[in-house]
């Protein structure tokens, strides 16, 4: 109940945010409509996974991966596009949006989670790490040839690695990846397109192209600088109202914050973040097996990237690769692969380690 406690906490002030950064009446209706259904459906599937016991769901791993495979690859096919990548797809008849990659993040974490386990006694062996490589590269690739999506593909690096590290994989691998990467960094910088090597650039030296490509961080750091310490009132930002700032109640909803309810708006955002987060690794620490820590912490990691990721663009400080403030940014489809991500932390929770197992660690 902690975690679900925190979980809601965050989302009716994510929905406070987004009544505030909605440009008019009929889109106010609409954005609330959308994200209070996205999370009603997304309480649903956190109480049902916390019903479903993680050991049994992953013995579904061909289901659950086909699945990931189809649905990600969809967007090859009857993708929408929306900015510059088909990362989107639109049920027909309702004109709702989903985003295959971002519901995919939970059971590609849960698959992941099954795999490292299984091989737990060889992880470091060539074979087994060429297996869980292989799952990985699989994903990314999908993801990047069907959808074009950077962004979504940092995200599940990011899971990947900390789930990796966690797992035991000895850190030689590590370094050697590392270095394939270092190696690898001309060719991927030349395979980026030109929009997509500004956007780093531009974190660099933000004077680049500040009414271009920067334009979007040159206008959040201004609408945080403004809301000082208290704000200049929900409802009453400079630049949220005037509709200056850009994607204000989805990628910049932090920067909503921080022009009307200033620093201290700021710091509890974080503080709900970061209480989950710690909530996660904590459960980690209490799970009956090591399938069920891993689970754990590949949710806190996409918590931490995403956290990091987002409010790192609003100051600056990250390249723009549209990646929402969990529980905050509007969107249906991630309010509810959240919600789901924690129902499976929560399912971990009410089936801890065996007392006998406590005392024979401890």
């Amino acid at each position: 109940m902690i975690l679900f406690g925190l979980c809601v906490a965050a989302t009716i002030f994510g929905l406070v945010l987004i009544a505030s950064a909605a440009d008019s009446y009929e889109s106010t209706g609409r954005l609330l409509i959308v994200q209070a259904g996205g999370a009603f459906l997304g309480i649903i599937l956190f109480i049902a996974f916390s019903l479903i016991d993680m050991d049994d769901l992953a013995g579904y791993w061909k289901v659950i991966l086909a699945f990931n495979i189809i649905f990600v690859a969809s967007t090859f096919f009857i993708g929408v596009e929306v900015s510059g990548n088909k990362s989107w797809i639109e049920i027909p008849l309702i004109g709702i949006r989903a985003q295959p990659a971002e519901i995919v993040k939970v059971s590609f974490i849960l698959l992941l989670a099954k795999q490292m386990y299984v091989l737990r006694d060889r992880i470091s062996h060539p074979l087994s790490v060429g297996m869980i490589f292989g799952h990985f590269a699989l994903m990314i690739g999908i993801i990047w040839i069907a959808s074009g999506d950077m962004g979504m593909a940092v995200v599940y690096i990011f899971i990947f690695i900390c789930m990796a590290f966690a797992s035991g994989i000895r850190f030689w691998w590590f370094l050697g990846g590392g270095a394939a990467v270092v190696a690898a960094a001309p060719v991927i910088w030349r395979s980026l397109g030109e929009y997509q090597r500004m956007r780093i650039l531009v974190v660099i030296d933000d004077t680049l192209d500040p009414l271009g490509i920067g334009w979007h961080t040159t206008r959040s750091k201004l609408a945080l600088g403004s809301g000082k310490f208290l704000g200049q009132g929900l409802f009453n930002g400079t630049q949220t109202q005037k509709g200056v700032l850009p994607a204000k109640h989805t990628d910049y909803i932090y920067s909503v914050a921080g022009e009307e309810l200033g620093m201290v708006g700021c710091v509890i955002i974080l503080c709900l973040l970061v209480a989950i987060i710690i909530r996660c690794l904590y459960v980690a620490t209490r799970a009956k097996n090591g399938m069920g820590s891993l689970i754990c912490v590949g949710m806190a990691a996409m918590l931490i990237f995403q956290t990091f990721e987002n409010i790192g663009m609003c100051i600056g400080l990250t390249p723009v690769i549209g990646i929402t403030l969990p529980f905050f940014s509007y969107g249906g489809s991630s309010v509810m692969t959240m919600f789901a991500a924690m129902g499976m932390v929560s399912s971990v929770k009410m089936r801890p380690m065996p007392g006998w197992l406590k005392s024979t660690r401890a």
